[in-house]
């Protein structure tokens, strides 16, 4: 695949990648509020707002709600906009968060996953994104700091599609990415703003020639058809994620899809998991691989959509699957990645395993993963998966 010319490999955490990806955008407005571990993504941006690097217009705000609905306000005007948070600032922002896709705004927001109080917890878990996973974002999960700066661009080509109009959540798990610095490769200013090309949207509140109403009364007349519109940009953004992941590998090496098979096509038994555990996952896989278990590993992106016929296809014919968790679901058996995956892949095989782990930022190791593996081959041999709702490292 042909590289981009002016591609540079650079050392950064994942909070500095996620604004060096906004900073090679250049939006036009930036809402924003610091909540930890989120908060210096946005200081670094800001530096480059007040150093003249970009001309995004800033607005700090008073809380992640003000923030949100700045963003509203802005989009709705036809400006790209951005903002970022993290746990009890995006459940701040849940009532906002909806509005905005209901009006089919655009907006980019990296979310820097951390565990949602009580009790008040810095570390990350998955439960802030999952919180809001039925708010109508597009909601794609990154593994490492090259995929954050990669997918933060991406972000705006997927919400700004005319078959789309979505806001997109970029999720980066809170420390073990954020403030973890590994080599990237960045692609500069010219070709990413090459790449997004102009925001032209289909409305604006400024367009006085054009007047339209933003955040009109539907009762029963209108809503359930509105609502319905949403569901059709989900679907399409089914298919836009894919194809723009595709122009971004022409355009750099490094192609996206909704998942990321790692030796599957030959696996007994396999994990789903999202987020830098895969990373993690990976080195379990060719760890135990020495041990004569054929393992594998089906790294999710997507989560909304949800690309659940994809993932069916992808490990049919595996004897037993993992499906790990790093969220909670009160009063529902097995986390909300074990059930939606479970609602496509039916029949005997494979036979579906829940395992949540690492909340409130627990660490997940490499023989933790290598456990999970043997034990899923016990089942396999064994033909029987005995509990399929478990957990790795919890004290009972």
């Amino acid at each position: 695949m042909l590289k981009v010319k002016s591609a540079k490999q650079v050392a950064m955490t994942g909070n500095d990648a996620g604004a060096e990806a906004l900073k090679d955008v250049n939006p036009d407005v930036a809402a924003v509020f610091p909540i930890t571990p989120q908060t210096e993504l946005m200081h670094k941006f800001s530096s480059f707002v007040y150093n003249g690097v970009v001309d995004t217009e800033l607005i700090p705000v008073e809380s992640e709600h003000s923030a949100q609905s700045a963003c509203f306000g802005s989009a709705a005007a036809g400006a790209r906009t951005v903002t970022a948070t993290s746990s009890q600032g995006l459940l701040l922002m849940a009532e906002i968060c909806a509005i905005t896709s209901g009006t089919r705004l655009p907006i980019v927001m990296p979310v820097v996953n951390r565990a949602i109080s009580a009790p008040v917890n810095i570390g990350c878990d998955h439960s802030d994104s999952m919180f809001c996973r039925d708010a109508g974002w597009i909601q794609l999960y990154c593994e490492n700091v090259q995929e954050v700066y990669d997918t933060v661009i991406q972000a705006f080509r997927i919400g700004e599609h005319k078959d789309v109009l979505l806001p997109v959540m970029v999720c980066l798990d809170g420390f073990i990415i954020s403030h973890t610095m590994e080599g990237l490769e960045v692609i500069g200013r010219e070709a990413v703003q090459q790449f997004v090309g102009e925001y032209d949207p289909p409305f604006s509140l400024l367009d006085t020639a054009n007047p339209v109403t933003v955040g009109p009364l539907h009762l029963s007349d209108y809503y359930f058809e509105c609502r319905r519109q949403v569901v059709e940009a989900m679907e399409n953004a089914r298919r836009v994620i894919p194809e723009v992941g595709r122009e971004y590998g022409e355009l750099t090496g490094r192609e996206y899809g909704h998942f990321e098979p790692y030796k599957l096509d030959d696996a007994d038994v396999a994990i789903i998991a999202l987020g830098s555990t895969c990373g993690t996952a990976k080195v379990a896989v060719d760890g135990i691989r020495e041990r004569g278990i054929k393992a594998g590993l089906l790294r999710l992106r997507t989560f909304r959509p949800f690309p659940g016929e994809e993932i069916a296809e992808a490990i049919e014919g595996i004897g037993t699957v993992a499906v790990l968790d790093r969220s909670i679901s009160y009063g529902l058996r097995g986390g909300p990645l074990f059930n939606e995956i479970r609602s496509f892949a039916g029949g005997d095989r494979p036979q579906l395993v829940s395992y949540v782990y690492g909340l409130g930022g627990r660490e997940i190791n490499v023989s933790d993963l290598e456990t999970v593996y043997a034990d899923l081959a016990g089942m396999n041999d064994s033909g029987t998966t005995g509990e399929l709702y478990r957990y790795i490292g919890l004290r009972e």
